[in-house]
């Protein structure tokens, strides 16, 4: 009996449990709530009920994975199928690649065995195209005939593909371009063509192009021609050259003559030699302030001189009168010298020759003024030109620092421009003292004429005494 009871017991904890689990799988599945069990016979079968639940709901997942097991398969099986198709065609194409590889090295043998001497004759013509299109590219006969380069890039693109020839009309342009590029280096033409000007502008001119040298427009002015563009350059050539361009500009026929550029368009170094290079007044402005202090002094010393000069002159010629008179007169330092001879005629000669010597020593600072100061502009003017040159190249030398030496042209310009006030303290001193040598030879004469008088009239006064 007691046993019965526990078995009852344990039938009845485990049939809550499970219809603690039914009814939780119920509620989420949303399905109706079951009648509550009145008694211990109707748990049981509700415990029943939910197994044979359990057991279809299980069956139905088992069945639901078992096809989806053999959809995968099939999948898989398909995929197998797949790679083994591929690899196979990996293979055939493998082959065939083999055997293309074969054929064309084939073909390369057959095509160079045909060819012969040709294979030289094309990279003879590959050559001379390559060459002929940079020719052109720069040459001035291009503003005239644009566009000729591309077919000569094109042919040796093809040529270069090494899988086509060039046919015989090709050749014969090639031919064809070269021919007219040598015409047009010998022909004067004029054409109309677009121009720039300086200040960016672009308009049609009539221009003329001689030979494969320079480009001028009408009004005589030079043109350059650089990526296919025709410019005007900002600064003319100077001299008999631009009106010799306007005679050639405006001439219809005949014999002209003209300034051309050597160098041609290839080079244009003396095109561009006249653009790069300074005029004197851009020179003289690279010196800076020391510039202008040296071209300051060099005015002063060369006012100073030529006033000098002038003076002396005038003081000279007044010498040269009163050595021509036997009556002193004041205006000239000779005159004043006799004054004394004159006012002291009883003075022994001792006396007299001091007192003579006096008087000359007072006319030599008169006749040597400014001397010094020339002598002074001509040492110290190399030595202001010196100072420029040597902050011209620290300043230099701090921007190579700086930025490095990779442009030597700069570095050059930075160098000559340096360089300008050494030459601008040359030009001054050279000629101040040049000028100083005339003047102080013109004072020096009047000052030998003053001692060549003195001494000849103490010596007529030291003779008359003796007489007495």
């Amino acid at each position: 009996m007691f046993i019965n009871r526990f078995k009852v017991s344990l039938l009845a904890v485990a049939g809550v449990t499970a219809l603690s689990a039914n009814l939780a799988v119920a509620q989420q599945e949303g399905a109706a709530a079951e009648p509550s069990a009145q008694s211990l016979e109707q748990l049981l079968q509700f415990v029943k009920q939910g197994q044979v639940t359990e057991a279809r709901e299980n069956q139905a997942r088992e069945a639901r994975f078992s096809k989806d097991k053999a959809n995968q398969a099939a999948e898989v099986r398909k995929a197998e199928a797949e790679r083994t198709r591929q690899e196979q065609l990996s293979e055939q194409l493998e082959n065939t690649f083999e055997e293309n590889e074969l054929l064309i090295t084939a073909k390369q043998a057959q095509l160079r065995e045909k060819l012969g001497t040709l294979a030289e004759l094309f990279g003879h013509l590959t050559a001379a195209s390559g060459d002929l299109s940079s020719n052109i590219e720069v040459s001035l006969a291009s503003a005239q005939y644009p566009d000729r380069e591309l077919f000569l890039k094109d042919l040796i693109a093809k040529m270069g593909g090494a899988d086509t020839l060039p046919s015989v009309e090709e050749i014969e342009r090639v031919w064809f371009e070269l021919l007219r590029e040598v015409r047009e280096t010998g022909e004067v033409v004029k054409f109309t063509a677009e121009v720039a000007t300086p200040a960016g502008e672009r308009a049609q001119r009539e221009v003329l192009r001689v030979g494969a040298f320079n480009i001028i427009d009408t009004d005589g002015n030079y043109l350059n021609f650089e990526n296919g563009t025709l410019s005007e350059l900002p600064r003319q050539q100077g001299g008999n050259d631009t009106g010799w361009a306007g005679d050639l500009a405006s001439a219809t026929s005949g014999l002209h003559t003209f300034g051309i550029d050597p160098t041609g368009p290839t080079g244009g170094s003396f095109l561009a030699a006249i653009i790069d290079t300074p005029t004197l007044e851009e020179r003289w402005h690279q010196g800076g302030y020391i510039g202008y202090a040296i071209t300051a002094v060099g005015i002063f010393a060369f006012i100073l001189a030529i006033y000098r000069m002038l003076v002396l002159s005038v003081v000279g010629a007044k010498v040269s009168s009163q050595l021509k008179s036997e009556k002193a007169n004041d205006n000239n330092p000779l005159g004043r010298v006799l004054k004394i001879h004159e006012d002291n005629p009883s003075m022994d000669t001792e006396t007299l020759e001091l007192k003579l010597s006096e008087g000359v020593l007072k006319e030599t600072p008169k006749l040597e003024s400014g001397l010094t100061l020339l002598k002074i502009i001509a040492a110290v003017a190399p030595l202001m030109g010196l100072l420029g040159t040597v902050t011209g190249m620290i300043i230099t030398f701090q921007a190579i620092t700086i930025f490095g030496a990779g442009d030597p042209k700069a570095m050059a310009g930075g160098i000559s421009g340096a360089l300008i006030t050494t030459v601008l303290g040359l030009l001054v001193a050279i000629p101040t003292v040049l000028l100083h040598t005339v003047v102080n030879g013109r004072a020096q004469r009047i000052i030998h004429i003053l001692d060549e008088q003195t001494t000849g009239m103490i010596a007529e006064h030291t003779e008359a005494n003796l007489r007495s």
